[in-house]
């Protein structure tokens, strides 16, 4: 090789690691990083007005989306509330935080029901309910579990389901699974990295 083609190659291996060292970092996220998945990619279900909503009008903010019902007794009640200490914990930031609970027992958890639910742990909240078709639908769509448990009467049964939450970026792309109990400062962080 001669003295110019060593040069070359020298400055274009140079050129190569200054360009490697340019590329922004892939985020490191506390919660399960899923992006790319080809689920959880949209709802159209019902609110506490009556209103058909969609993932997608709420673009421009990370979404959280959990699902669950009204009447469990641990689970859904501590994600809630660990949602609410996340958005209180971003400042201002946390008003581009949507958090949308799903329910999986359409039955007792009316709009009325859920609105009232929902916006006891903070008034931004969204709750949603459909048919029991439309809920199995989009649990299948986002491969969220729930069966029904028996109780002693009718309308005293509980339900098993997945505990974890959805995070979508700014631009409703599926980002993260957050496993149940995750905590509110690892969670606030991820939620930090996507806003």
């Amino acid at each position: 090789m001669t003295l110019p083609q060593r040069l070359l190659a020298v400055c274009l291996l140079s050129f190569g690691v200054l360009l490697a060292g340019c590329q922004p970092s892939k985020p490191t996220f506390n919660s399960i990083d899923i992006t790319g998945a080809n689920y959880a990619r949209d709802f159209v279900l019902t609110d506490a007005s009556g209103k058909k909503r969609s993932l997608g009008e709420f673009r421009g903010k990370v979404v959280a989306v959990f699902f669950g019902f009204a009447q469990c007794p641990d689970v859904c009640p501590t994600t809630l509330s660990d949602f609410a200490q996340i958005k209180e914990k971003l400042g201002a930031d946390g008003e581009r935080l949507q958090v949308i609970f799903i329910t999986v027992d359409p039955r007792r958890d009316t709009p009325t029901v859920l609105g009232s639910y929902v916006s006891s742990f903070d008034p931004s909240f969204v709750g949603l309910t459909g048919t029991a078709d439309e809920i199995s639908a989009t649990a299948r769509e986002f491969k969220v579990f729930y069966q029904k448990v028996p109780g002693k009467t009718d309308l005293s049964y509980t339900i098993d389901h997945t505990a974890g939450s959805y995070v979508f970026d700014k631009d409703g792309r599926i980002r993260l699974f957050v496993r149940h109990a995750a905590g509110v400062d690892a969670i606030a962080a991820d939620v930090k990295q996507l806003l």
